[in-house]
């Protein structure tokens, strides 16, 4: 039996709902798939953290049917948990690590949290490697891109060829759910398809959003204009629109 302080997250309403009860609250989400392996024991994990400490509010979010959440905390691979207070982002861990996940919901459970970051948005992902700091990002050191470059390299890359994929990976090594099920769909459908791994380029990740008007990833570009997501794809295929348009291709 769930213990009274653990829910599954079914909608954005409902997440947001339980969020905002409390913002005083030390919240754990838990965001996985039931494709990844790793998932099922982590989940197991995370229902005897959820009895053992009360006082932590603790949301199970399947990440690809929630994808709208999944993204906004940069959710990109599963099994991932972000410890909040109300809009503080205390602590990630990503992966199959109890050990770090049991040590830090102790840890915020019981002690009044040093914030890694306070906003109204949605919390980004704090260090994970301290080595890494002392490192120059290269956005820092490359030539910074005026809006219309950037807008032209992107209008490049989407007709680089008839169907292009915006992904978190490559199409052998995906990053995420979402990259992995549109991969995997479009082979299926015999589609010829060249991707772009916006994880390595965080200009054209955030131009795309706003270029296409689409907030999630991945994106499908056919013909050099915007298909949709995944959901399009999906539901294209179950109507039968997909057929005609790979006529077209």
């Amino acid at each position: 039996m769930s213990s009274s302080n653990f829910h599954d997250v079914e909608s954005v309403e409902q997440f947001k709902d339980l969020m905002g009860a409390d913002l005083e609250r030390t919240s754990l989400l838990s965001f996985w798939a039931p494709w990844a392996e790793p998932c099922k024991q982590m989940n197991e994990v995370v229902k005897e953290l959820s009895k053992k400490y009360e006082s932590v509010l603790v949301l199970s979010i399947e990440a690809e049917n929630l994808s709208d959440i999944a993204e906004s905390f940069d959710v990109e691979a599963v099994p991932t948990f972000v410890l909040l207070r109300g809009h503080t982002l205390l602590k990630r861990v990503t992966g199959a690590d109890a050990n770090g996940l049991t040590s830090a919901v102790e840890q915020y459970a019981r002690t009044t949290p040093q914030a890694l970051s306070k906003t109204d948005q949605a919390p980004a992902a704090p260090p994970t490697d301290v080595g890494a700091a002392a490192a120059v990002p290269a956005a820092e050191v490359k030539k910074t891109e005026t809006e219309e470059e950037l807008n032209a390299r992107m209008k490049g890359l989407m007709n680089q060829s008839k169907v292009v994929v915006f992904m978190k990976g490559v199409p052998d090594a995906p990053r995420c759910g979402f990259s992995r099920q549109t991969v995997a769909i479009l082979r299926e459908q015999g589609v010829e398809f060249t991707s772009f791994d916006i994880l390595t380029d965080e200009d054209v990740r955030q131009g795309m959003k706003k270029l296409n008007d689409w907030p999630t990833f991945p994106q499908i570009i056919i013909n050099g204009e915007l298909f949709g997501g995944l959901d399009i794809l999906k539901e294209s295929i179950e109507t039968g629109e997909f057929e005609g348009v790979k006529a077209e291709l």
